[in-house]
């Protein structure tokens, strides 16, 4: 009979028979996602007010969502190339300066407009960290424990999201401690907040070496270039990438589902709370913070399982299991049930999510690693890009959040399924091929 390892103890045990530049690697890919996540949901949490400072609805400042998406694709294609061909390690710095100095900027936009300018320029560097990062993660860490890896890298997103909770429930309006009044910074202030991840780069610098993958094939590039073969690739390397691309297209249909999933669960979640349920935002904060546990441990959680069932089940099965939380998610009469809901259903959806990175990148050949996953990911982005909008303006418009939110997930939580069924299974695949 088989035996059942426990997450932790799995974690454990996998995390101490890394080396140290492996570990340094680890840490930088998840950092480098959770710093990029939440520059992204401090917009989320702020568009209440943001629209009330420019006097427009929440759906006009959900545009800015909508663009970063649109973007992200681009991103994704832009920085992978560059990934795979000047090496991960130096454009996932310049990835992480990029989206921070962009932060940075948004907080002195003077209009919505120039708002929305700067989210689609946040949305090319967003869109280019993931690849690069998870392709820097995998093909540096050992393929025993790739699952386990795989959720907790990918809830680096569920961290940045916690991250951006906390700092709006703490500095948004400001809080009281022993006596002392700290006062609010507002929107602005948070985002200015969110540009701190570029002393990220300082830290890749010095700890984080380049994938050996990556190096191999710049040797082997070398040697054909000195045996004057040029830059003409290995005899049958076109061959494998024309046959990979059905797999590429089934990738970006996949993560069609997988972002409406995410971002249908989401974005407007935030908003129907303080808009439709009439909570603070220190209430909305604080339930932020707590699906975002709920999201890391789902992701570990199904991270860990899909290394036993394969990614496929593991997929199916936290995908399925979100349906039966709607009443609580979307129907709750109290911060404590809602509260309680947006916790199980970002556990179920993280914990789909969490298989995602391994997934992709076992499915992707080694010249086009930095690019393919990354793309695939971004592209299923820009196809959903009107989730959080259109929610938001169906919401408006029959003044019904809750419902909007139930059918979301109903109907993603099933097509998600389906597609997931049709994909072929990848677990323990070699990725230490250059």
């Amino acid at each position: 009979m088989q035996s059942v390892i426990l997450p932790p103890m799995s974690l454990i045990g996998h995390f101490s028979r890394l080396t140290r530049p492996q570990r340094h690697t680890f840490v930088a890919a998840f950092l480098g996602w959770t710093l990029d996540s939440l520059d992204f949901f401090i917009l989320i949490f702020c568009v209440p007010a943001i629209a009330g400072e420019f006097h427009t609805k929440p759906s006009a400042v959900l545009g800015a969502v909508f663009l970063t998406q649109v973007f992200r694709p681009v991103g994704a294609l832009l920085f992978g190339m560059l990934a795979d061909r000047f090496g991960r390690r130096p454009v996932l710095m310049a990835n992480i300066l990029s989206f921070s100095v962009i932060e940075l900027a948004c907080a002195f936009a003077p209009s919505l407009t120039v708002l929305l300018i700067l989210r689609a320029l946040f949305g090319l560097a967003m869109g280019g960290e993931w690849g690069v990062g998870a392709a820097l993660a995998f093909e540096t860490l050992p393929k025993e424990g790739r699952g386990t890896f795989s959720g907790i890298l990918q809830e680096g997103y569920a961290m940045g999201s916690i991250l951006a909770s906390a700092a709006f429930a703490l500095f948004f309006h400001g809080f009281g401690f022993l006596g002392l009044a700290v006062p609010g910074i507002g929107w602005r202030g948070l985002f200015i907040l969110g540009a701190t991840p570029a002393v990220l780069v300082f830290y890749v610098q010095a700890r984080v070496q380049e994938s050996p993958v990556w190096l191999e094939g710049a040797r082997k590039r070398r040697a054909r270039a000195a045996a004057g073969l040029g830059n003409a690739p290995e005899a049958g390397a076109a061959g494998r990438l024309l046959a990979f691309l059905p797999t590429f297209l089934f990738l970006v249909l996949l993560m069609t589902a997988f972002m409406s999933f995410s971002h249908g669960t989401q974005d407007v979640y935030p908003t129907f709370l303080t808009v439709s349920a009439k909570l603070s935002p220190s209430i909305v904060g604080l339930i932020g913070v707590l699906y975002g546990f709920g999201s890391i441990a789902g992701g570990i959680v199904f991270g860990t399982l899909s290394e036993k069932w394969g990614r496929k089940r593991a997929i199916v099965t936290a995908a399925l299991l979100a349906i039966p939380v709607i009443p609580l998610y979307a129907y709750g009469h109290s911060a404590l049930t809602l509260g309680v809901g947006a916790v199980l259903m970002q556990f179920m959806v993280q914990g789909a999510w969490g298989v995602v990175p391994a997934y992709l990148t076992e499915l992707s050949p080694a010249p086009v690693r930095a690019t393919a996953p990354g793309l695939a990911y971004q592209l299923g982005g820009l196809v959903t890009s009107w989730n959080g909008k259109g929610q938001a303006l169906a919401a408006e418009r029959w003044g019904n959040y809750p419902a909007v939110l139930a059918v979301t997930v109903i109907v993603v939580a099933l097509a998600l399924s389906g597609l997931a069924l049709m994909g072929r299974e990848a677990k323990g695949q070699d990725m230490t091929t250059a």
